[in-house]
Parts: C-alpha cells; sequence; structure tokens
C-alpha cells in the first residue's frame, strides 16, 4: 500500500470514532504527524471530502460530516441542470418573478421561520433547447442571503451564490409525487390546465443543518421520469 492510501485509511480509521463536527487537525499539523508533503496531504483530504467524510469550510477548517458511509453525498439528488445535460440538451433558466416578501404561515412552518419574517421568492422557468420543461419557485431565508438579487440570479446559478456566501449545500430532502398543473403553470410550460406533472419539493440545509432554500417545482409529466437503484443490505 502506498504512503498516501495509508494516510488516507489511518484518517478514515480516526474520522469513524469522532462525533458530527469534530474538526481534524489542520494540513501543517498533518504534514508534520505524517511528515509528508503539503500536497500528499491535501490530496488525501481531497479524497475525504469527495467520500463525504469530511467537509471543509473555508477559513475555519475541516470538519467531521458523520456520515461514515463512502460516498453519501448529493449525487443522488436531481438536478434538472445535469440531467438536461446528460441528456444533450442545453438548459437554460429564465426568472419569471423575483421579490423579497413576509412568510405567510405555511412558508414559514415549512421554513422554520418566525411568521412574517422575509424571505426570497425566486420563480423560474427551466428550458431545455428552449422547450420549457420545468415551472419552480424557490423560496430563501432574506436574513443570511441579503446580497442575492434578480441580477445575481441572472448570471450565476443558485447553488454557486450558496458557495460564495460559505452556506455550501450539505445536505437535501426530498419528496416526489404526481400533481396536476394550475391553468398559471400549465400556460407557462405550453400544456393544457390540469395536465399530468411531477411535483418536486426539496429542501437545502447546510453543514450546521440551518435551511437554506425551500424548493417547489412542476416539471411536465411528458417529458420526466424518475429513476432509482440501490443496493438492498
Amino acid at each position: 500500500m502506498s504512503l498516501y492510501s495509508e494516510i488516507v485509511k489511518d484518517l478514515t480509521e480516526k474520522i469513524s470514532t469522532m462525533e458530527k463536527g469534530d474538526k481534524i487537525p489542520s494540513e501543517r499539523q498533518l504534514c508534520i504527524d505524517y511528515d509528508v508533503s503539503r500536497t500528499t496531504i491535501r490530496n488525501a483530504i481531497g479524497e475525504l471530502v469527495n467520500s463525504g467524510l469530511i467537509v471543509q469550510i473555508q477559513g475555519k477548517g475541516s470538519f467531521v460530516t458523520g456520515k461514515h458511509n463512502l460516498r453519501d453525498n448529493l449525487s443522488n439528488y436531481y438536478s434538472f441542470t445535469q440531467r438536461t445535460i446528460a441528456n444533450g440538451m442545453k438548459p437554460k433558466s429564465e426568472i419569471i418573478d423575483f421579490r423579497i416578501k413576509k412568510a405567510n404561515k405555511d412558508l414559514a412552518g415549512q421554513m422554520k421561520l418566525e411568521n412574517m419574517d422575509l424571505v426570497i421568492e425566486l420563480v423560474r422557468l427551466r428550458l431545455a433547447d428552449d422547450e420549457p420543461m420545468m415551472y419552480e419557485t424557490t423560496y430563501i431565508p432574506y436574513e443570511r442571503f441579503t446580497n442575492i438579487s434578480r441580477e445575481l440570479v441572472s448570471k450565476k446559478p443558485l447553488y454557486d451564490i450558496f458557495d460564495e456566501s460559505n452556506a455550501a449545500i450539505f445536505t437535501v430532502n426530498e419528496s416526489f409525487s404526481v400533481g396536476n398543473l394550475t391553468k398559471k403553470i400549465a400556460g407557462f410550460l405550453g400544456q393544457r390546465p390540469d395536465a399530468p406533472s411531477l411535483k418536486i419539493t426539496r429542501k437545502s440545509f447546510d453543514f450546521d443543518e440551518n435551511l437554506l432554500e425551500y424548493t417547489i417545482s412542476y416539471a411536465r409529466g411528458d417529458k420526466f421520469y424518475y429513476e432509482t437503484s440501490y443496493s438492498p443490505r
């Protein structure tokens, strides 16, 4: 076994005994502990990050995620952009509405906010090769993301904005159900009212389990299907 592999194996074993949120030693300290170059340590840490065992927070260090199964990451959650590209089409988003408003009781409950707290409401039409595919409404806690504007989300992917705000997504909860399009949404998607659709509800959280986004999407029933695979243990 190479020295690099031994370091990854040793750190993995140590991390398995630690709790979520525990900080691992700095790169400098690890270089001293293992008597190797910083490049070797950075590569090892990179593998642990990719495996989902640790998360790096800019300016703070690397922390144990508490996810001790390798590859336990966000690779399985639904991504319109990734799925569209994988299908050989060009993804595009059109902003239908952007506003800052007070959360009503139901929305505050979903987002664990106080009633009447401010939220950003972002409504987008998602297209593939310029064909409307999905109508998406995203709610973001305003107090944490006062920097987000209509101009900014028109230029950058939302998740890139989160990353730059030191609010990387760590956990995603999604649910899928069959729904019917309202007259308004059907008009944007070029469908008849009450046409079947795939309803996707997503909540994304940071490492500290703070909600970053609450999104409700309606995808065309004639264009979408959902597939998953797993290995029972």
